[in-house]
């Protein structure tokens, strides 16, 4: 495997790639690797002939500095277990290549970015995470970039920001890779404690109630909700939502596809989860 620091340098070593007519995969992440990560490189490994994993902790998506201080970082055991995974590049940039001096342009997407993540994470947030999706993008020109439903409201708005700018790439997103007692893996629950750790398992909880209750027949939303937020109780959380997965339009009833999503801090950490609900017809 190859780590790629620079841009010019990356397309450099795409240009062959597309030459010889290859297709690419892009794994967009800011590192800090488990297995959720894992399972969208070999996604990519078994559908391209070159494989991009992109390793930038981006710092215009965070609206906290100490945040973005303490976010996990460990170049060398990601580069590691990406190369165990076939990966072909590691492009991983300084901040100065990709947000030079003078740099001041901001991609954004109007209404969905406002809501739930947004709202709580302020408004340069999604701003920040479609610069970045879209400078990737234009630098490596994948076929497919692969990201992970846990962030489903990223992919909402990236998904809306590649229609609209009409960007040609697929994007896909895999299923939330989670630890056996269910907890949602993410970068962030290294700094859990013991007991946060066993407190955190309340969004999971929350969710599968929420699945449990429209799974018998339960289609009001509203019932729902107070079904699952009842398992939220230990955490301090800052919302739980029912919403359309496609525009995060908030949900009534719930008689087709919706997204149950959840935000909590446990312990110093911030965390969120979903889970997308497809109820079936309950016998008459």
């Amino acid at each position: 495997m190859r780590t790629i620091r620079t841009i010019a340098e990356l397309r450099g070593y795409l240009k062959r790639a597309r030459g010889q007519e290859m297709t690419v995969g892009l794994v967009p992440t800011m590192g800090a690797f488990h297995a959720g990560h894992h399972s969208l490189m070999r996604a990519a490994r078994a559908e391209h002939d070159e494989v991009i994993v992109s390793l930038f902790v981006n710092p215009a998506q965070f609206n906290d500095a100490g945040d973005l201080a303490a976010y996990p970082r460990n170049e060398s055991q990601d580069a590691a277990e990406a190369a165990e995974l076939g990966v072909d590049v590691l492009f991983a940039p300084p901040v100065a290549e990709i947000y030079p001096p003078g740099f001041s342009t901001s991609v954004q997407v109007a209404g969905l970015s406002e809501i739930l993540e947004g709202a709580e994470r302020g408004p340069g947030h999604f701003a920040g995470v479609c610069t970045i999706v879209t400078k990737l993008l234009n630098i490596v020109g994948p076929d497919v970039a692969y990201f992970g439903q846990k962030d489903a409201q990223q992919v909402a708005v990236v998904k809306r920001m590649v229609r609209d700018l009409d960007i040609p790439v697929r994007l896909e997103a895999l299923p939330t890779v989670r630890e056996p007692d269910g907890l949602a893996l993410s970068s962030r629950n290294v700094h859990l404690g013991p007991d946060d750790r066993i407190r955190a398992l309340a969004l999971s909880r929350a969710l599968k109630a929420a699945e449990d209750a429209v799974a018998g027949g339960e289609r009001d939303a509203r019932r729902v909700h107070e079904i699952a937020a009842a398992q939220l109780r230990d955490v301090d959380a800052e919302y739980l939502a029912i919403v359309d997965p496609a525009n995060f339009d908030a949900l009534t009833t719930i008689d087709g596809r919706a997204l149950v999503a959840v935000a909590a801090h446990v312990g110093p950490v911030r965390l969120i989860d979903n889970v997308v609900l497809q109820p079936v017809p309950v016998a008459t």
